[in-house]
């Protein structure tokens, strides 16, 4: 007797503007026609469409979008009881996709959609930030300071036409201003920074190699701390994590914690997670061991498929 296909749900953002958004959902429609389609509607939809999927007894569900649609689905997920928990699929639409490329999954549609019907499936750790606004889990990657104060000053026009570049140049412009120092605690470490980068897996902000030796499944979180942010600073730390070497460099400690507590005396100091403005400081990181099944396009080596 064979056994049922499973019951993909795949959610996504049908308002995404711009041609290649549009290009990308017609080919999506094509080879994912027998799945549950879940259209959002508004922030934050994701998360309920999600947790309803997978209540409803959805196997496997699909973010079909960036970062912080992978984000939601996320959040929609774990709000649900450990053992009923569908995995995570990933359809990269979005600006950088960090998450797909810590994964391994293709940008085309065709081949992402094979990873979801036929990829390895991972068990993966997810982080907790828990703030005064409620709770905000995620996968790959969270910080306070310089990044995410350059995150909150992206304008959305400028990140349609210049992708990542907006990232930068926000970045540029906050490096100008006076930067909020941050506290952090973890585990036997207390320090101040201006930048606090925290990863549970190896990239961050893109294709830069933060946390090189970073294990998504080992129950801690990976940290970054720069004491002092500036122009030469910033370039030195970009052309190190580039090239994988960012734990040697001068001026950044790194080390790990299952739980990392960060505050700052500025009024109105930000935090954020997946790329998107999260909140105000303060805020505590935990590690949720193990509790996300994700279809990934990695072999067991960590090598991307061919």
């Amino acid at each position: 007797m064979g056994h049922a296909s499973p019951l993909i749900a795949v959610v996504f953002n049908p308002t995404a503007r711009g041609e290649r958004a549009a290009l990308l959902r017609r080919q999506l429609a094509l080879v994912a026609r027998d799945s549950l389609w879940l259209p959002t509607s508004g922030p934050g939809d994701a998360v309920r469409l999600a947790r309803e999927a997978g209540e409803a007894g959805a196997d496997v569900l699909v973010a079909a979008g960036g970062d912080g649609t992978v984000n939601e689905v996320l959040n929609g997920i774990c709000g649900l009881p450990p053992g009923r928990r569908p995995s995570l699929g990933v359809i990269p639409m979005g600006t950088v996709n960090v998450f797909a490329r810590e994964l391994g999954i293709s940008c085309r549609v065709d081949e992402a959609w094979q990873t979801v019907l036929e990829g390895r499936c991972r068990v993966m750790d997810v982080a907790a930030a828990a703030h005064r606004g409620g709770v905000r889990r995620f996968v790959q990657l969270a910080g306070a300071g310089l990044d995410a104060e350059a995150i909150r000053r992206v304008r959305w026009r400028l990140k349609k036409v210049a992708g990542p570049l907006a990232y930068l140049w926000a970045g540029l412009g906050t490096v100008a201003r006076r930067l909020p120092l941050i506290e952090l605690e973890g585990g036997r470490h207390r320090m101040s920074a201006e930048v606090v980068m925290v990863g549970n897996g190896r990239l961050y902000g893109g294709g830069f190699a933060v946390f090189p030796d970073a294990a998504p499944d080992d129950g801690l979180l990976d940290i970054a701390a720069m004491r002092k942010a500036n122009l030469i600073s910033l370039a030195r730390a970009a052309t190190a994590a580039w090239h994988g070497r960012s734990a040697r460099l001068p001026g950044v400690q790194h080390f790990q914690a299952a739980t990392l507590e960060l505050r700052s005396a500025s009024t109105g100091a930000r935090f954020q997670v997946e790329g998107d403005d999260a909140g105000e400081l303060p805020v505590r990181l935990d590690v949720e061991a193990r509790a996300l099944r994700v279809l990934s396009g990695m072999s067991k080596g960590g090598a991307v498929r061919a």
